[in-house]
């Protein structure tokens, strides 16, 4: 018996904490801004703060394309990156790992 942990009643069960990606953080912030487009200085400059250094912000960004969340917007010049906010249907809490369905018939 030595050695043994138990549990009681009256004591608090133990937390276990998902680490919070920058990815995910990118795309809970997206589900508030009120924009179809976003660009790259919009994510530098108004998202949250992790994501305001250049590299964090951009392998954020390239995970969210890859997985649907983000798709390319017409830009008026080639140097400007910008995306469109895809919307996945009503989502109450979404995650990076959602798949996307395909739209082309097999």
């Amino acid at each position: 018996m030595s050695g043994d942990t138990f549990l009681l009643a009256g004591d608090p069960e133990p937390k276990i904490e998902q680490p919070h990606s920058d990815a995910q953080r990118l795309l809970d912030w997206l589900q508030k801004w009120n924009r179809p487009v976003v660009s790259a200085r919009d994510v530098q400059i108004w998202g949250p703060r992790p994501l305001r250094n250049r590299e964090i912000a951009t392998s954020s960004i390239e995970i969210l394309i890859q997985r649907g969340w983000l798709a390319p917007a017409e830009n008026r010049q080639r140097n400007w990156h910008k995306w469109r906010v895809v919307q996945k249907g009503p989502i109450v809490y979404p995650t990076v790992a959602a798949q996307v369905r395909s739209t082309v018939a097999a």
